[in-house]
């Protein structure tokens, strides 16, 4: 069993493979932390944004204007 970075729990061996360095409780508080939207885009699909710069310029039919 491996230690959590966060709080230094014991993470199972199946979410250690998985590629997580975190237990579940600290995994969830990270998780929680990450805010993004989902604009659509005109005559298209949709694009995900995580970044808030990202959203300068995309109210345009054009695309990205800056």
């Amino acid at each position: 069993m491996s230690q959590c970075v966060m709080c230094d729990a014991d993470i199972h061996d199946k979410r250690v493979s998985l590629g997580y360095d975190t237990c579940m409780i600290c995994g969830d508080k990270e998780a929680q932390k990450v805010v993004h939207t989902v604009l659509p885009m005109h005559k298209s699909n949709y694009m995900l944004v995580t970044n808030r710069k990202d959203l300068i310029g995309f109210n345009t039919k054009g695309g990205l204007v800056k």
